[in-house]
C-alpha cells in the first residue's frame, strides 16, 4: 500500500535542515495533520545535534497561505460560532508552532518562493532571516474575512516595519510585493530568478550560518528580541550577562585562538 505523500518534509544537506511545506495544491495552507508533520520535521531536527541551520520554504508556487479555513465548521445550525472559533487552532497549533520557531537552538532562515498570507506571514517573519523570491508577496490577509492578524504578526511586524506601516499592512490586508518588504526592511533579501534560486541563496545562508559558533547567534537572535521591553541600562546588564555566558563556550576559545593564530576557527556550536 503506497504511503500518502507527507504533507510537511525534511531532509538534511551536510548541517543544514531542510523544512519543506508541501501542500502546494493548496499553497501550503496549514491542516491540522500538516501541523502535526511539521512538529515531527522539528522533532527531526531537535534530535540531531549535528545540524546547525534551517531552511523553511514551501513547495509549488506559494510560501504559506496560513490556515486552511475547511478545518474550521461553517455548517449553518446549532453551536456555528464555536465550530467556526478560530481561537483554539490558534492556542493549540498555530502559537504553538510560532514560539517553538523563535527558541529553535539554530538560526532559521525563511525561503519564500511564492505567497505569504496570514499565518504564513507571520512564519516567515518568525524565522531570523527571510529571503524572498522576486514573485513572493507578503499580505496580512486577516481583516479580509473580519479577523486579527495572528501566530506573531501583531509583535514581529511594527518591530520590522515601523507602527505606522504595520497598522496600514494589517488594516487593508494589501499584498506587499518582495522588492518592496525588502526596502522596508521586513526581510533581508530579494533574490533574482525562481523557487530553485531562492531556495539555493537561502542554503548558502544557512550554510554559512551552520559554520559560525551557533550559541551565539541564537544568543543574539533572544537579546534582539528583547531589547524592545528593556531600557538602555537593563539592556547593557542583559548584554553583560550573556556575554559571560558566552565566554564560557568553546567556540569563544576557539575563536580567538583561530584569531590570535591567524588561522579559520573551527566552531562546533558547542
Amino acid at each position: 500500500m503506497t504511503q500518502p505523500e507527507a504533507l510537511v518534509t525534511y531532509a538534511e544537506s551536510g548541517s543544514v535542515a531542510i523544512i519543506t511545506l508541501n501542500r502546494p495544491q493548496a499553497l501550503n495552507s496549514f491542516t491540522r495533520a500538516m501541523h502535526v508533520d511539521m512538529n515531527a520535521a522539528l522533532d527531526r531536527l531537535d534530535a540531531n545535534p549535528a545540524v546547525r541551520a534551517l531552511v523553511l520554504t514551501g513547495a509549488g508556487r506559494g510560501f504559506c497561505a496560513g490556515l486552511d479555513l475547511s478545518e474550521l465548521d461553517f455548517t449553518p445550525g446549532p453551536g456555528l460560532l464555536e465550530r467556526a472559533d478560530p481561537g483554539p487552532v490558534i492556542q493549540d497549533l498555530f502559537n504553538p508552532m510560532a514560539r517553538r520557531l523563535m527558541a529553535l537552538r539554530v538560526p532559521t532562515v525563511a525561503a519564500v518562493n511564492g505567497v505569504a498570507a496570514g499565518a504564513g506571514a507571520s512564519l516567515a517573519l518568525s524565522c531570523d532571516i527571510a529571503i524572498a523570491a522576486p514573485g513572493a508577496s507578503f499580505i496580512q490577509a486577516f481583516s479580509k474575512i473580519g479577523l486579527i492578524p495572528d501566530a506573531g504578526s501583531t509583535w514581529l511586524l511594527p518591530r520590522r516595519v515601523g507602527m505606522a506601516r504595520a497598522m496600514a499592512l494589517a488594516m487593508t490586508g494589501d499584498k506587499l510585493p518582495a522588492a518592496l518588504a525588502k526596502e522596508w526592511g521586513l526581510i533581508w533579501d530579494v533574490v533574482e530568478g525562481g523557487t530553485d534560486e531562492c531556495v539555493a541563496a537561502a542554503l548558502a545562508m544557512a550554510e554559512k550560518l551552520a559554520a559560525m559558533p551557533t550559541k551565539a547567534l541564537v544568543a543574539t537572535r533572544h537579546i534582539l528580541q528583547g531589547s524592545a521591553t528593556r531600557s538602555f541600562t537593563e539592556q547593557l546588564d542583559v548584554e553583560r550577562d550573556t556575554q559571560s555566558a558566552m565566554g564560557r563556550t568553546h567556540d569563544y576559545i576557539e575563536g580567538v585562538m583561530a584569531f590570535r593564530e591567524k588561522r579559520p576557527a573551527q566552531f562546533r556550536g558547542e
